[in-house]
């Protein structure tokens, strides 16, 4: 028998994650196959959305974030679950470092939106690094580039 798993997302624990099975799929004649799809219930965002509707769908390039508010949120479950191509890829030109690398100490764990308006954001994000809580909290900028919405810069306090 031949197992294909897919996993969707990060952070796979049993807290987070649902598993399907799907019919069999095609493989030499003989040998069933079965395709188990692992997918992350919640979207980090903290929307209650599914993560492949949330933010997934636009970590895969399927959607381009419609607000500076679903940017915000959908770079911040990029972090949460290591897609840290789309962070760097969703950063302005002018100001964004040469590479986003990953930081194995650091778990993002939760976000709250403060204030949203029309190319700010205000929130929180609560991690644990290496064993210890902490909170960011920022009012970041955005700007629209040729249609896309963009992350310009932060106010960290």
């Amino acid at each position: 028998m031949v197992i294909v798993v897919s996993i969707e997302g990060a952070e796979v624990t049993p807290q987070r994650y649902s598993v399907r099975q799907h019919p069999p799929v095609p493989t030499d004649p003989g040998r069933p196959a079965y395709f188990l799809r692992v997918t992350l219930d919640d979207c980090p965002c903290g929307t209650g959305e599914r993560y492949d509707v949330c933010c997934g769908r636009l970590h895969r390039g399927a959607a381009e974030a419609a607000s500076a508010e679903e940017l915000m949120r959908s770079r911040y479950a990029a972090y949460a679950v290591g897609e840290l191509g789309y962070v760097w890829r969703t950063w302005h030109p002018r100001t964004r470092p040469e590479s986003v690398e990953p930081d194995p100490t650091l778990r993002w764990t939760g976000l709250t939106v403060l204030d949203a308006g029309d190319d700010e954001v205000e929130f929180e994000a609560a991690y644990d690094r290496a064993g210890t809580p902490g909170r960011l909290h920022e009012r970041s900028r955005f700007e629209q580039r040729r249609g896309r919405w963009v992350y310009v810069d932060g106010d960290l306090s």
